[in-house]
């Protein structure tokens, strides 16, 4: 007598493999089609062409801080737009980007209360507080938000300026900050 028990298990096994090979191509695959690994490289090549945010403040151009993180799909998604439009203006507009995850940055999270990403802070030549925007940002409203910083002129609509009694200017500098009666999570807080 023949024990086709074995073969039975054989052919399971094949098929269990054959299966973990399946699900790991799909997720490699959608992976791919989503831009994950080109949009982490924009980022990553944004992070790392970024001045230190004092001397951006400081060299007279107009100044954007982006507050991001790695696993944020938002950030990723405006990753493109946000590179493109800083090549159109290089020398003109400083991007800074400020890594919530990265400890070093905890001061200037708290000093603009990043309480979503991603956010900009916009700042004129003088390195003086403009505006912000919270999100996803196209190419054609960062346009907007650089020609504005650039020919120093009023913001779109989409970029808010605080309350002025939200605002605190810091005396030893030109920054300002927002003081905030509600407590909010910060970025790093999404589940």
């Amino acid at each position: 007598m023949i024990d086709n028990t074995k073969a039975d298990n054989d052919l399971s096994s094949l098929q269990q493999i054959f299966l973990v090979f399946i699900s790991i191509t799909l997720v490699i695959s959608l992976f791919f089609l989503r831009g994950g690994f080109k949009a982490n490289a924009m980022l990553d090549q944004l992070a790392k062409n970024s001045l230190e945010p004092e001397k951006a403040l400081s060299n007279g151009r107009p100044t954007v801080f982006e507050f991001y993180a790695d696993w944020c799909e938002a950030c990723k998604e405006m990753a493109p737009d946000m590179l493109n439009v800083k090549k159109q203006n290089s020398n003109k507009v400083d991007v800074v980007l400020l890594n919530v995850d990265n400890n070093r940055w905890f001061d200037l999270i708290e000093k603009y209360d990043v309480n979503g990403i991603p956010k900009l802070i916009l700042f004129d030549a003088q390195g003086k507080f403009k505006g912000f925007t919270i999100g996803v940002r196209k190419y054609s409203e960062l346009n907007e938000i650089f020609l504005a910083l650039i020919n120093n002129l009023e913001l779109p609509h989409f970029a808010k300026i605080s309350n002025s009694s939200d605002l605190i200017l810091d005396s030893n500098s030109k920054q300002i900050s927002f003081t905030n009666n509600i407590k909010s999570e910060g970025p790093r807080n999404h589940s």
